[in-house]
């Protein structure tokens, strides 16, 4: 443990095991997939087990039936369709469309160049310009991006990771020269870079002054932004890469853990930054294994936060997810399929009740959604809140022998995998020694192994294949002159600029983060004066990647 004072065997509630059950504590396999196909009861170890403690109400402790008393029926979920692609104003151009469409929250998805701190005419960012999300190079591209938005209406998450914090500075100063106030801003920044570390791999910086990044942006916004979520801590990823569905839980909590810690350190009290913390999860294709994760998600949290971390703000133990439907699992083949696996998962999201969900196009296989096929997704969402009847039953599926057993495993092996990480010194630690990468790794192995001997039939690639599929959808390309627009204003913003100003602002970063990490040397000033200044995402990223160093990830032996 580091700060946290209550040993974790005392959390697990029913269940007892020692370290030498726990996920990898020989140094072998974790727990691997919850097998619910047997007895329930059994499975589900339901001796010692209290309704009324364990399940109790929806709106109350331990939160198993959701955070709010009355579901969905005063309030449907976010549909927060994630978008983003070629230059600002093919995007915004987007955005502007999902709103009318009926959208509730904007998404924004930032190109590869982007992700990992580059400016796209670097010879790092050739041929990336735009396919993947957007290209934003410095607060010009973001003014853009923001253009005509109700920013005063409808919250925006970013996903955003290891630049994290100088591009959401680049959108507080484009909102506030729009006529935002700072304070009123309502959304979510990604940025956990721990679960780049453990899974998707777009990390820039080691992992201690990445830590300090992300605390640095916690701090900042528990001081001067209340509305706004400064990490969603992010299991999709970590589920992407190939984990199971107990992997991705029990790695996501862990990695919460490491940064209501830092905070901890940093000297923020906890009822003071955690009710902004906020998570993302993936909704996979087994159906009643994602609403089991779902629920155990809200009662594992719940106990972490009220009993080791001593919270006594009830919204500071809240479990406030995000989710998105499985894009590993679209298929190529067939593509239509896919909007059948994107309806299950989404109804398996609401089942668990996320507070807001995207939902994958079905040509996501192939590339960044059409507008078509974006706003087909979003349909399917409507169509579950309009006329399925799901959002007019708190929790419908409380109280299910089969629902709350497999609950209770998915809870169960959790406790195992955080068990075995607090043994080894917190997640950091564990990802320093690789033990959440490999277990993830074997996981893969496991998965790819069961499809070939055809153990897991996925319906167009294993199984009822069509030899003459001839299944042709339309694949959106980055608009012709996308890249010379955005091009062109980065040329315009370095010259039109004030090069003193420019100077001074990252003379500024350069000094803070050589000195040694404190609420007297936090970054997010200083990343607000460059973006006022319009120095480039790259510029400042340099000078991140001199104080810093760059991060190569050791060989797995």
């Amino acid at each position: 443990m580091t700060l946290g004072d209550v040993p974790l065997s005392t959390l697990y509630g029913p269940w007892s095991f020692d370290s030498a059950e726990s996920g990898g504590a020989s140094g072998g396999g974790g727990p691997t997939a919850v097998d619910h196909h047997g007895d329930p009861l059994a499975a589900g170890r339901f001796d010692d087990f209290d309704l009324d403690r364990d399940i109790g109400f929806p709106g109350e402790p331990p939160f198993t039936r959701g955070i709010h008393p009355s579901g969905y029926r005063s309030r449907l979920w976010t549909m927060r369709m994630f978008a983003g692609f070629g230059a600002a104003e093919d995007t915004n151009a987007r955005f502007h469309q999902l709103l009318a469409a009926g959208q509730t929250g904007l998404s924004i998805a930032y190109d590869m160049p982007t992700l990992y701190g580059y400016d796209t005419d670097d010879a790092e960012a050739e041929g990336e310009f735009g396919t993947c999300g957007v290209a934003v190079s410095s607060l010009a591209d973001m003014e853009v991006l923001l253009a005509g938005l109700p920013l005063d209406r409808v919250s925006t998450s970013m996903t955003i990771n290891s630049p994290a914090a100088p591009i959401w500075a680049m959108y507080i100063v484009a909102a506030e020269k729009a006529g935002y106030a700072r304070a009123a801003l309502e959304g979510t920044t990604q940025n956990d870079i721990l679960k780049e570390f453990v899974a998707q791999k777009e990390f820039l910086f080691p992992p201690e002054p990445s830590m300090r990044l992300v605390t640095d942006t916690i701090e900042f916004g528990t001081l001067e932004m209340p509305r706004w979520n400064t990490i969603s801590i992010s299991g999709y990823h970590i589920r992407e890469a190939g984990s199971t569905a107990v992997q991705e839980l029990a790695f996501t909590i862990a990695d919460g853990m490491a940064y209501v810690e830092a905070a901890l350190a940093r000297g923020l009290r906890v009822d003071d930054f955690a009710p902004r913390l906020s998570f993302f999860f993936n909704s996979h294709s087994d159906f009643f294994e994602e609403i089991a994760k779902f629920r155990a998600s809200r009662r594992i949290w719940w106990k972490l936060m009220s009993q080791r971390y001593r919270a006594e703000n009830e919204r500071s133990t809240w479990m406030r997810f995000h989710t998105q439907t499985a894009g590993v699992s679209l298929t190529p083949q067939q593509p239509l399929n896919n909007l059948t696996r994107v309806a299950t998962q989404a109804l398996a999201a609401v089942l668990g009740g996320t507070q807001s969900l995207h939902t994958d196009a079905y040509d996501e296989a192939l590339a960044v959604p059409t507008a078509e096929a974006a706003l087909l997704a979003l349909r399917q969402q409507q169509v579950i809140a309009e006329e399925t009847g799901v959002a007019s039953v708190v929790d419908p599926l409380g109280g299910s022998w089969f629902v709350e057993s497999l609950t209770n495993q998915v809870e169960r092996e959790v406790w195992r995998y955080l068990d075995e990480i607090d043994r080894r010194g917190g997640m950091v630690a564990a990802i320093r020694e690789g033990y959440p990468q490999r277990e993830i790794a074997d996981a893969a192995y496991r998965f790819q192994r069961e499809f070939d001997a055809e153990e897991r039939r996925i319906v167009g690639v294993n199984a009822y294949v069509d030899e003459a599929e001839t299944t042709r959808v339309p694949v959106l390309a980055v608009p012709p002159g996308s890249l010379e627009r955005h091009l062109d204003r980065l040329g315009r913003t370095r010259r039109d600029r004030d090069p003193a100003a420019v100077e001074a602002a990252l003379a500024g970063l350069r000094d803070a983060a050589g000195r040694p990490e404190s609420s007297a040397t936090n970054l997010m000033p200083h990343f607000i004066r460059c973006a006022e200044a319009y120095a480039t995402l790259g510029e400042q990223c340099d000078v991140l990647r001199a104080v810093f160093g760059e991060y190569r990830e050791p060989v797995a032996v």
